[in-house]
């Protein structure tokens, strides 16, 4: 099969199409046919060697949308059944940029019913960091959020599922996607920096996660804080000095 792998560290030209053997499941595990992923800021992390693995061969990709091809032993899937899975790493030879790929069988879920596989395949790892993050925050109807980046991956993922929990959203990012983020359910906008807002305060501000220390911003600190009110996103991690933030 073919799968997107690099060999040396670099840009876009250091991706290779490979031809790898097809991976076979072990039990608990299943194999997916894939029809279609996404590319995700960690992909460009692995490329470029930010999370080390010289001399490696690396696969990219942690999104994956298909079909369940092969089940191992006391997996919980079906052959043919429709699926999203997340493919997490940045030190394996295979990822989910492959013909087929193998995962946990806890590492799937069905696949949405009401869009194609191009779209369903955007979801896993932008969705439930987003699902995550709010589960965390764990507010109540009627609270009041900001969520900075809320026309990227993770943040457009977030303002429309706490839109969905009742929650007030104020959406912060440029002042071209009002119209976007405004759509998917933030009630207030803002493109200014957090202060800018006339809100005044929030009852939680979503900040991001350093990708190195995995610590999280909030008020410049590092720290993770959610009851910031208005704050200042850093641009490094406070923690490890040098990781991006998702």
């Amino acid at each position: 099969m073919r799968a997107a792998v690099v060999r040396t560290f670099g840009g876009p030209d250091a991706v290779e199409i490979a031809e790898v053997p097809v991976p076979e499941p072990g039990a608990g595990q299943v194999r997916i046919k894939v029809a279609a992923g996404a590319l995700n800021p960690v992909d460009a992390g692995v490329r470029a060697g930010f999370f080390g693995g010289a001399g490696k061969t690396l696969g990219l990709g942690w999104d994956a949308a298909g079909t369940v091809d092969a089940v191992g032993v006391a997996a919980a899937w079906q052959v043919g059944d429709p699926v999203v899975a997340l493919v997490p790493g940045v030190s394996d030879p295979l990822g989910a940029h492959a013909e087929y790929v193998v995962v946990d069988a806890g590492a799937v879920a069905k696949a949405p019913a009401t869009v194609d596989a191009v779209h369903a395949g955007t979801l896993p790892l932008n969705g439930l960091t987003a699902v995550q993050a709010l589960d965390l925050l764990d507010l109540a109807p009627g609270a009041s959020l900001l969520v900075t980046g809320a026309a990227g991956a993770v943040g457009a993922f977030a303002v429309q599922l706490a839109a969905h929990r009742g929650i007030e959203v104020t959406g912060h990012a440029r002042a071209g996607d009002e119209e976007l983020v405004r759509s998917l359910g933030a009630a207030h906008f803002t493109a200014g920096g957090p202060r800018a807002s006339s809100r005044g305060a929030w009852t939680r501000c979503w900040t991001r996660r350093c990708s190195v220390s995995r610590r999280w911003s909030g008020c410049g600190t590092g720290a993770r804080t959610w009851g910031c009110g208005p704050g200042r996103t850093p641009r490094r991690c406070a923690g490890c000095g040098r990781g991006p933030w998702r």
